[in-house]
């Protein structure tokens, strides 16, 4: 009977290659994966995702077993396989976390934006509220002054009023709409 644990790396690796040899495979392990978990650690400071890269390196070693290649040194090729392994897994997780940085970039401005529409609708409707609340003839002034662009002298000739009472009925809406909405909400309005 054949004692796997006296067997140099290199025959083990050919009983692995030519029969599938599971106890070779496992007399591998054993010898490997210590020092490679050691290694994986090492490089990425985590035991979870080291033990990952371990069982992912021998599973993949046993997947390809039939075309393992004939080398005089085994661990040389299980530690290049595995650096390889831990550069990609690094990469993709440099990847991950940029993808992550953006994706939360985007969601925090999305909800900025969001925020800001929705305050601004709300300020809009109070606006628009409390400018149907006017008296009408105050109204229809303060809207034409706002939303035509005329002077008061045009107001007053196309409504047939005095100059000054288009400017007491505006400064009037104004005052109103002061108190109504507060001071802020007041001087946003004025900027709009």
């Amino acid at each position: 009977m054949v004692v796997y644990s006296n067997l140099s790396d290199q025959e083990l690796a050919g009983l692995l290659r030519s029969q599938s040899d599971q106890r070779a495979f496992s007399e591998l392990y054993v010898r490997y994966k210590g020092v490679l978990h050691g290694y994986a650690y090492k490089k990425l400071g985590n035991l979870e995702e080291a033990r990952d890269l371990i069982q992912e390196l021998f599973s993949a070693l046993w997947n390809k077993r039939d075309t393992l290649p004939d080398t005089h040194n085994l661990s040389g090729y299980l530690y290049t396989t595995l650096r390889n392994r831990i550069l990609d897994f690094v990469a993709h997780r440099q990847v991950e976390h940029k993808y992550l940085k953006s994706l939360q970039d985007f969601i925090t401005e999305a909800n900025f934006i969001t925020d800001r529409q929705v305050r601004e609708r709300e300020l809009t409707r109070l606006i628009e509220d409390a400018v149907n609340e006017l008296p009408p003839k105050m109204r229809e002034v303060f809207l034409m002054s706002r939303n035509t662009g005329k002077s008061h002298k045009e107001i007053a000739e196309e409504l047939n009023i005095s100059e000054s009472t288009v400017k007491n009925h505006v400064k009037g809406a104004l005052k109103v709409l002061k108190t109504k909405l507060g001071l802020f909400a007041y001087i946003l309005f004025l900027l709009k």
